[in-house]
């Protein structure tokens, strides 16, 4: 067994001790049917934290398959919000071929084919980033706690890749989808992963926030 299969399965052990304790995929209040200005409320506020020590690489590696269901993270998203698909043949059912997606974030068809260049045409959005997780209280976790945050279908969605590129690390108070319509839907996603997760958000990011949702006070947090 090579180092990096050793490592793969002690993750996947620190993984299912953790569930079993209960400290991995945290539900909160954000599981329960609550607005999301509810929610918002509860949120602690502070400045972001230093972004020093931050490294994709201690959130795991990319697209696990944390649930152990045979297919990487990426293609379990991809399955979920593809509205038709193929699968590549040949590949037990799990890696997508080609399929179409209406981008929550511009509200465009998006035709979906594999490949080297096109795969980078559909990307999945962190909605809370892993860098602002690590500014706001991510930096304190275990490794088993940020590799399952950075699998969460709560926190992923398929997207465009290019507004995907132009969001980066951004929060509610320097980025917003440009489809108007979805900013309720995103935000109230964003207070229900950082309140599953005990994220801060800070004072810009709460009040963009807030002036969003005042659009839509109904709005309910989706749950997992």
């Amino acid at each position: 067994m090579t180092m990096v299969q050793t490592r793969v399965s002690l993750i996947h052990v620190t993984i299912l001790l953790a569930l079993l304790a209960g400290t991995v995929l945290p539900y909160g209040a954000a599981a329960q049917e609550v607005r999301a200005v509810t929610l918002l409320k509860e949120l602690e506020v502070k400045g972001r934290a230093p972004k020093t020590g931050y490294d994709r690489a201690l959130f795991g590696p990319p697209w696990f398959d944390v649930d152990r269901n045979g297919c990487d993270t990426r293609n379990d998203i991809l399955a979920r919000d593809l509205v038709v698909f193929n699968y590549l043949e040949g590949r037990k059912g799990c890696i997508i071929a080609e399929g179409v997606l209406t981008d929550p974030y511009s509200g465009e068809r998006i035709d979906f084919r594999r490949g080297p260049v096109t795969s980078l045409e559909l990307q999945i959005d962190h909605v809370v980033s892993l860098s602002n997780a690590w500014q706001t209280g991510a930096f304190a976790w275990s490794e088993a706690t940020r590799l399952s945050f950075a699998n969460d279908p709560l926190n992923l969605l398929a997207v465009k890749g290019s507004l995907n590129t132009e969001k980066g690390d951004g929060d509610a108070a320097t980025w917003l989808p440009p489809r108007k319509s979805y900013r309720c839907q995103f935000v109230a996603r964003q207070i229900a992963v950082k309140s599953a997760y005990g994220l801060w958000v800070t004072r810009a990011e709460r009040n963009s926030m807030r002036r969003i949702l005042e659009r839509c006070p109904d709005q309910r947090v989706p749950t997992r």
